[in-house]
């Protein structure tokens, strides 16, 4: 085989060389045509020899090892003690399967085998997998396995993203320095300042315009990602799960499997990655809109939070599809002592005290009128005022005999134990096999602490052990569908996103905040699964009042539900919300399908947001004014992705009423104009003047 590997597919190359005994990334992003000279290539990618340096050019290939003149971190970080943590790898074999390459290196003298798999998808995404194998009789202990890639000379930007509980997801860049910035997470799931994807951004690339490099690490648990730039002036990216001390140490023969890091590459800018990620997750058989629409959905949480009365919920699941609701989810409080927050949690079984006659009731009167019926699971959690905890408190996850320090008054159960994943797995399955449940929210509401499984660190057995939770449910329960909810947004990433179908961005519905929660969340996730609700009037979270349109036209971005008393709505947002349902369900093929934009924009206190079919034949845009323009007059919207050859009839559309203006007249186009892409894209439509906190919907349609 040669010793020249060329991936491509999607506008996108990725070239490896083999010919120094190690893979060598020559080159990842835009695509270059076949048939170039191969050994030409390879020396346009020798280093000179400067002075103070190697007295020959040293080849550093993907696993960066200090034996072939590295002076940084390696890709392996590991020893046995006292031997074998400087490794010099070399090919043994490299397996070329279409767009799959394999390269399986050893070194001899420690005992170690690697293997690297690089897949370059249809949309021009690049997965990375890395695996590493003791061939020793004596243990090896892993310590890191990063899968790095590089990056041009010329990246000028890091683009990343933190957060907290109810504003997650939150947009920081500056300027790639010698150094390294690393992010990592240690919160045991993901977390709230989980970065999601790290982006390296040549200068000036923005939504719409530019190179973007960007890694994603396809896991729940803890994580780490980083842009490096060296003193010599070379610059790569880097993603891996963060593990513990002695969290993995192989046996012999024994392997360490890496989590999967998710690289993607564009030149039209970080819309154009968004596009390649969502296009990639889509294509996905068992992706939820490839089995059926997104059904809108009534969460009861914030209507009745531990108040479960059947009176109440049942003239809510009436007003609910009284709108065309078409879920109907019943949140904490169901089940054991649950009363408050302070105890029940590991008692999956229904309270005797506020249901007395089992949710068979509730069911029954849910799906009469139409609706399917949801339920709320916290089962990795426990509170120690409950049956299971006074019967087994050596079940939970704790270090050197401590009791970790209470977290919304819960422990974290040890689903590395046996016995504490059968008990989940059996109550939660006995729940779902009485009930018609159609779906369950799973929430994750506190970080691990001291995480140890007898005695030995074990976040990684806990991610595993959810997943194959979430698996064995949906396979026992066929068409079941599970929503992913972590305090909100703290467990949204690319590993349990083949496990779960929905994620609660966030516990945050103050439709404000929202507008850049679900905006930077689907840069790298699709918006039909993140849960976007409608709040009520005066926000939960922030007691905020924000006007019916604005947090209506807000939640429309994802796959939109509610989160409200609608027993107390008035008839005027009643006859709303109905429109409002009606106008998703009849734009969620298109809200769920299409290609994101965000439009770059001259002023920070309003934001477009849109999506375009693929077919560029439609396209829905909302155009939110967040805090006064800073003009009299705002700067012009512009409409993004349409076809530039092609006219369409551009309209206001208000299925959830009017935004309201702070002007004598609005602009003249907002009962339909017929306009050109091209002069959409660049000029643009004249802005009205909206008051801070409202938003209107804008139609395309190709004529």
């Amino acid at each position: 085989m040669s010793n020249l590997t060329h991936l491509t597919n999607a506008g996108v190359s990725v070239v490896i060389a083999t010919s120094s005994g190690t893979p060598s990334i020559l080159h990842w992003g835009r695509a270059i045509s076949p048939g170039f000279d191969a050994s030409a290539l390879v020396q346009t990618q020798l280093e000179p020899t400067p002075h103070c340096d190697f007295d020959e050019p040293q080849t550093i290939g993907i696993w960066r090892e200090n034996s072939r003149g590295f002076i940084g971190e390696p890709t392996i970080k590991g020893s046995r003690p006292g031997r074998d943590w400087s490794h010099h790898f070399t090919v043994r074999s490299t397996q070329l399967d279409g767009n799959t390459v394999t390269y399986v290196s050893i070194d001899a003298e420690a005992e170690l085998e690697i293997e690297a798999r690089f897949e370059l998808t249809e949309q021009g995404v690049l997965k990375l997998s890395q695996r590493v194998t003791n061939l020793g009789l004596s243990e090896f202990t892993v310590e890191a396995l990063t899968s790095y890639l590089p990056v041009p000379d010329y990246t000028k930007d890091v683009l990343d993203f933190h957060g907290r509980w109810m504003r997650e997801r939150q947009p920081q860049r500056q300027a790639i320095r010698v150094g390294n910035w690393v992010r990592e997470g240690r919160e045991g799931r993901t977390g709230h300042d989980y970065t999601l994807i790290q982006f390296a951004l040549a200068e000036g690339t923005t939504f719409e315009h530019g190179e973007a490099w960007g890694l994603s690490l396809a896991w729940s648990g803890n994580n780490r990602h980083v842009v490096e730039r060296t003193a010599i002036g070379r610059t790569s990216m880097g993603a891996g799960e963060l593990l513990l001390p002695d969290e993995m140490v192989l046996a012999s023969n024994e392997s360490y499997q890496a989590p999967t890091v998710v690289a993607v590459y564009a030149n039209d800018g970080i819309d154009g990655a968004s596009h390649r990620l969502h296009s990639m997750l889509r294509a996905r058989p068992n992706h939820p809109t490839n089995i059926r629409p997104r059904p809108v959905t009534l969460n009861v949480w914030e209507a009745v939070y531990f108040d479960h009365d059947f009176d109440k919920l049942a003239a809510l699941a009436d007003a609910a599809a009284a709108i065309g609701v078409e879920r109907f989810v019943l949140d904490d409080g169901w089940f054991g002592a649950r009363r408050h927050d302070r105890a029940g949690l590991g008692d999956w079984v229904v309270s005797k005290d506020v249901w007395p006659e089992g949710l068979g009731k509730l069911v029954d009167k849910v799906k009469s009128v139409g609706l399917e019926f949801g339920l709320w699971f916290e089962g990795e959690m426990v509170n120690q005022d409950s049956d299971l905890y006074r019967e087994h408190p050596e079940w939970i996850l704790q270090a050197g005999g401590r009791i970790p320090p209470e977290f919304r008054t819960q422990q974290v159960l040890d689903l590395a134990h046996d016995g504490a994943y059968k008990h989940v797995f059996d109550q939660t399955h006995a729940i779902l096999s009485e009930y018609d449940i159609a779906y369950i929210k799973w929430d994750h509401n506190r970080v691990l602490t001291e995480a140890s499984h007898y005695g030995k660190a074990a976040v990684r057995k806990q991610v595993e052990a959810i997943y194959r939770m979430f698996d064995e449910l949906k396979a026992a329960h066929p068409g079941l569908e599970i929503e992913s909810c972590s305090s909100g947004g703290g467990r949204i990433d690319l590993g349990m996103i083949d496990h779960a179908d929905r994620f609660w961005t966030s516990d945050n519905n103050d439709a404000l905040e929202r507008q850049s929660i679900n905006r930077y969340t689907s840069i790298a996730i699709p918006p039909e699964l993140l849960g976007t609700h409608i709040g009520p009037t005066k926000a939960h979270s922030s007691g905020r009042t924000h006007s019916h349109t604005f947090r209506a036209i807000t939640a429309l971005w994802g796959h939109a539900g509610l989160e409200w008393d609608l027993t107390e709505a008035s008839v005027e947002d009643m006859e709303l919300l109905k429109g409002w349902t009606s106008y998703y369900k009849a734009k969620r093929g298109l809200l769920h399908s299409g290609r994101t934009v965000r439009v770059d924009g001259s002023e920070t206190s309003n934001q477009i947001h849109g999506v375009v079919a693929q077919d560029k034949s439609e396209a829905l845009y909302m155009y939110a004014q967040l805090t006064t323009s800073e003009y009299s007059r705002p700067a012009n919207i512009r409409l993004t992705g349409l076809d530039s050859e092609a006219t369409y009839l551009v309209k206001v559309v208000e299925p959830a009423g009017a935004a309201v203006g702070m002007q004598l007249l609005p602009p003249k186009w907002y009962a339909g104009v017929r306009v050109p892409g091209a002069f959409l894209a660049s000029s643009g439509l004249r802005a009205p003047v909206l008051r801070p906190e409202q938003a209107m919907l804008i139609e395309a349609t190709r004529v």
